[in-house]
C-alpha cells in the first residue's frame, strides 16, 4: 500500500493513496496521522491494507491526489539516522573534503550520523538557505522507516522491523562540513532540515526489486530540468538496511517511526572506481559533490557549481514500466 500526509496541523493527516497516484482515500478512522499508524501497527495495517485494496479495485472513488498537498510522510519523526553505505560515495567525497584516508566501514560497523527530525520539508517547499556560499548540495537516497526495534535486534532480525520507504533529499551545507567535522562532534549546521517523497509504501508495493535490504531500482535525479543521475540503488552498496538498523540499535531500543537512510545513491563505472557523468555516457551522481571530484579527477578542475538561489532539484524512482513509485520530491532553492 502507499500512504501520504496531507498538510494539516504539526503531524499531517493520513490517507491511503491508489498505486497510479491519482486518487486518494481519507484514513482518519483508523488513524490520524502516520506516527499514530506506526505506533499501533498490527492492528493499524490491515486495516489501511484493506482500505487500499478498495481504492485500486474501484470499489470506493476516494478523491484526487495532489502531490503539491502532501507534506513528508512524517513532518517530523523521534529518529533521523543516516548512513553511507556506498563505498563509492565515501571515497569521492573524502577526496573532495582532501582527506585521502579512506576510513573502513563493514556491515558490523557502518558509518552513521544523527541527523535533526523535528522539522522536515514537503516534498515540494521551498529549501531555504541564508548565505548561498554555504555550497548548497541536494543527496538523493533512499529511506526506511520502522516499527518499535528492541535493542541488540539481530541482522536476521531487523529487517522484519520495517514497514515503509521513501525518497530523501538530505540537504547538505558542504562549505560548512569540513569545520564541523574537525571538532570531532559531526554534522550540526551542515544539515538542515530533508525531504521526503510524497509516498511512503510498503516494501510488497516493490515486487522483486525489493530483496529485503535494497531497492534494486535506479534513483534519478534532475538539476535544473536536466538529468544529472540514474545509478542503480541496489548497486555498490557495501550493507542494507538491516545492517544499518542493527548497528544503530546496538545500546538502545529504536521507537516506531525510526527513519534511516541508506547513504547517496553511489555507483562506480563499470571499468574502474570511478563514476562518470551522465554527459560522458555514465550513470551520473546523486550528489553535486560527486560530480565535482569526478571532475577535478578527470580534468583537473571542478566546474559545476553548487546550488544557487533559484536552481530546481527533482528526484524519482520507477518501476520497470516507467510508474513513479514515491511520487516526486521537487524543490527550488531560495533566500531564506
Amino acid at each position: 500500500m502507499k500512504l501520504a500526509s496531507l498538510k494539516e496541523g504539526r503531524d499531517g493527516r493520513l490517507v491511503v493513496v491508489s498505486r497510479r497516484l491519482d486518487r486518494m482515500a481519507a484514513a482518519e478512522d483508523i488513524a490520524p496521522t502516520l506516527q499514530a499508524a506506526l505506533d499501533d501497527w498490527e492492528r493499524s495495517a490491515p486495516l489501511l491494507a484493506e482500505l487500499s485494496d478498495a481504492l485500486n479495485a474501484g470499489e470506493i472513488e476516494g478523491e484526487i491526489f495532489d502531490e503539491a498537498a502532501c507534506a513528508s510522510p512524517l513532518p517530523r519523526a523521534f529518529q533521523w539516522v543516516d548512513g553511507a553505505a556506498y563505498g563509492h560515495h565515501v571515497e569521492l567525497l573524502r577526496r573532495f573534503r582532501g582527506d585521502e584516508t579512506i576510513r573502513p566501514h563493514s556491515q558490523d560497523n557502518p558509518l552513521i550520523y544523527q541527523g535533526g527530525s523535528d522539522s522536515f520539508l514537503g516534498p515540494r517547499e521551498d529549501i531555504p538557505v541564508a548565505d548561498i556560499d554555504w555550497g548548497v548540495d541536494f543527496e538523493a537516497e533512499i529511506a526506511v522507516v520502522t516499527d518499535d526495534v528492541p535493542m541488540g535486534v539481530l541482522v536476521e532480525e531487523a529487517g522484519r522491523h520495517i514497514r515503509l520507504l521513501m525518497l530523501v533529499n538530505d540537504v547538505s551545507l558542504r562549505n560548512l562540513i569540513p569545520a564541523e567535522l574537525a571538532k570531532g562532534f559531526g554534522f550540526f549546521q551542515s544539515k538542515p532540515s530533508s525531504a521526503f517523497s510524497p509516498i511512503a509504501l510498503t516494501p510488497d508495493e516493490l515486487g522483486e526489486a525489493w530483496d529485503g535490504g535494497k531497492v534494486h531500482l535506479p534513483l534519478r535525479s534532475w538539476l535544473n530540468g536536466k538529468l544529472f543521475g540514474c545509478p542503480d540503488a541496489g548497486g555498490g552498496a557495501d550493507f542494507g538496511f538491516p545492517e544499518l538498523i542493527a548497528f544503530a540499535a546496538k545500546t538502545r531500543p529504536l521507537s516506531a517511526g525510526s527513519i534511516f537512510g541508506l547513504g547517496t545513491v553511489s555507483n562506480a563505472s563499470a571499468g574502474g572506481r570511478l563514476g562518470r557523468p551522465i554527459a560522458e555516457g555514465g550513470v551520473g551522481f546523486s550528489c553535486i559533490a560527486e560530480q565535482r571530484m569526478a571532475e577535478k579527477i578527470l580534468t583537473g578542475d571542478m566546474h559545476t557549481p553548487f546550488l544557487r538561489h533559484g536552481d530546481a532539484i527533482r528526484i524519482e524512482m520507477c518501476d520497470e514500466t516507467g510508474e513513479s513509485l514515491f511520487g516526486t520530491i521537487e524543490q527550488q532553492v531560495v533566500p531564506a
